[in-house]
């Protein structure tokens, strides 16, 4: 019951995009065609993951140690050492991605590297450190982050591309309905605020 709450919590209720509103640069960026907007979601569901498992380890274990019998504390360097993970991170999917996709790497662009600053990865990291979850919760709350951020992404992907068949006035073309259609898609999602 307790993961079927994080789950449910990650996914609708406490979503990145859609309610917390970090991660929109790539949200916006990527979402223009499903098809890169389901390689970014793979991506960034990979990242939360990898990231809230390997910071959760680091904030665990090694930021405060004892040592000769003396207590150090470390977390103020939290935030640097999860940066440099989650660029460590993103730099190896952006690797396999080039070779292993070439098309979807070309089509991602400069929204890959964005994965390292995209505040939503480094949230999961931090929610799990001052929540004090357990390596295996903050690694599904990030796995179940990841998923929210890519049904957010998913949605709002397919959402522009019916758009683009719409006949908008021309103040709302372009940027200003993606804006409204986010801010609407944003409404729905404060539908499943009162499930955790």
């Amino acid at each position: 019951m307790k993961y079927i709450e994080l789950a449910v919590g990650a996914i609708l209720v406490y979503n990145f995009v859609l309610s917390r509103f970090l991660g929109i640069c790539p949200f916006l960026g990527v979402s223009k065609r499903l098809s890169t907007a389901l390689g970014m979601s793979g991506a960034v569901i990979a990242v939360m993951t990898l990231a809230s498992a390997i910071t959760a380890v680091i904030y665990k274990y090694l930021l405060v140690f004892t040592f000769n019998g003396k207590t150090y504390d470390l977390r103020f360097l939290q935030v640097l050492l999860f940066i440099l993970v989650i660029a460590a991170l993103v730099q190896i999917i952006e690797i396999s991605l080039q070779k292993s996709s070439p098309k979807l790497y070309q089509a991602l662009g400069i929204y890959l590297p964005l994965i390292t600053t995209n505040c939503a990865v480094l949230g999961a990291a931090t929610l799990n450190a001052s929540g004090g979850r357990s390596v295996l919760d903050a690694t599904l709350f990030g796995c179940f982050s990841g998923v929210g951020f890519a049904l957010a992404l998913v949605l709002f992907s397919s959402l522009r591309e019916r758009l683009e068949l719409a006949a908008p006035p021309r103040a709302f073309a372009g940027t200003p309905l993606a804006l409204v259609t986010a801010g609407i898609l944003a409404m729905a999602f404060i539908g499943f605020a009162g499930l955790c």
